[in-house]
């Protein structure tokens, strides 16, 4: 499945349609996310009946772009009328998250998100409410879950060859703009989700956040960007344990990015280090040398391609939109199977609790376990 390419599908003919697909999105607030409107085009059984943007120009682009039949100003007007069976909901910024989603699900909608998931733990647990409540099948599109590299690590895991997961680290993009708690939210839910699908649940989160080498109070509150709501820290720093017992790492700080980027995940094993760059077919390696030095064992890092380690990548990375193509079938594939979709509401709330949980750890002072108690936003609490 992972090397599925646009040209394996055929596009169904108008009317014969299984699926009917309406696009949501709100150019000038996230526009139409990192591709998600893409694939569904091109999908058998699948017909872009519609497609919703208060923006005028915005609308027009869109309906030429994915082939819509219809274009509408309110997204509420398109689920009133159009009776679809998939919503895809596009837009990076998480303001009206909630609202959007609630309101596909009350016309019998199954869903694709774009990232990051909701701005509280109450809206997610409403959305997880509203998805259980009609069977409802939904996808976030956390990236790396996608990327065919994950598959081959987590084998390298189960057949010992990193030796003992000693801790994993993680750390995000740390640009001059985003860097600290922008960053956690915006790119960090990619390695926070990444960590999971490796290693499972958390059991708890201790964490700090600073702002010009302060700890965060009241008073460095702002609204954030990208709807993101209330927002503090340029420098966040966090320690997760896992219910198997490994302890994770995830950090930022404004500015310190890397060039090129690091911003990527490490495993750390007794016999050697796995790092993998965030994205889909993005570059990973691995390092066989449990001293975790290429320059004093002789040992060399390896690349890692869909088809295992040291071995040529046969697939050509075609950035968001493959991972989104997959994702997408995937979603169909669920429907139709009744299958529990990979990159979940459940994922995604996971994710959010990781995020929330090192804002709480902060305000609270010391390791808060999971699921949090307080499902508001700690930042609303602060001192």
């Amino acid at each position: 499945a992972a090397a599925t390419r646009f040209k394996r599908f055929t596009r169904t003919e108008p009317g014969m349609a299984k699926y009917r697909i309406g696009i949501i999105g709100r150019t000038g607030k996230g526009n139409y996310g990192h591709g998600l409107d893409v694939p569904w085009q091109h999908l058998p059984n699948c017909e872009v009946v519609a497609v919703a943007d208060e923006h005028e120009g915005g609308r027009t682009a869109a309906i030429a772009r994915t082939g819509a039949q219809k274009g509408y100003a309110d997204y509420r007007e398109m689920l009133a009328k159009e009776r679809l069976n998939i919503a895809v909901i596009c837009p990076r910024w998480i303001d009206a998250h909630h609202e959007i989603i609630t309101a596909c699900a009350e016309h019998g909608c199954h869903m694709y998100l774009e990232k990051p998931f909701c701005r509280t733990l109450a809206e997610a647990d409403d959305i997880v409410n509203a998805c259980e409540m009609r069977h409802l099948k939904f996808v976030i599109a956390h990236t790396n879950r996608w990327t065919p590299q994950l598959l081959v690590v987590r084998q390298m895991i189960r057949d010992g060859q990193l030796g003992d997961i000693l801790e994993v680290r993680a750390r995000g993009k740390e640009d001059s703009k985003r860097g600290g708690g922008e960053d956690l939210w915006v790119l960090g839910s990619h390695m926070l989700d990444l960590m999971r699908a490796l290693f499972g649940d958390v059991q708890s989160c201790y964490a700090t956040v600073r702002e010009g080498g302060e700890p965060i109070t009241k008073q460095h509150v702002r609204e954030g960007n990208e709807g993101i709501g209330p927002l503090a820290g340029d420098h966040v720093e966090s320690m997760y344990r896992f219910k198997s017992g490994l302890t994770g790492f995830f950090s930022s700080r404004r500015g310190a990015g890397g060039s090129p980027t690091r911003f990527g995940l490490t495993i750390y094993g007794s016999k050697g280090i796995v790092q993998m760059q965030s994205g889909f077919l993005r570059p990973a390696y691995f390092l066989g040398d449990s001293s975790w030095s290429p320059g004093r064992s002789g040992a060399k890092w390896q690349p890692i391609s869909s088809n295992g380690v040291g071995k040529p990548e046969t697939m050509q990375a075609g950035g968001h939109s493959d991972s989104n193509m997959l994702a997408a079938q995937h979603l169909l594939d669920c429907i139709e199977k009744n299958l529990d979709p990979v990159s979940s509401v459940y994922d995604a709330r996971a994710a959010t609790e990781m995020i929330v949980g090192i804002f709480e750890s902060h305000r609270t002072g010391g390791p808060v376990s999971f699921p949090l108690k307080n499902r508001q936003n700690p930042l609303t609490m602060l001192k």
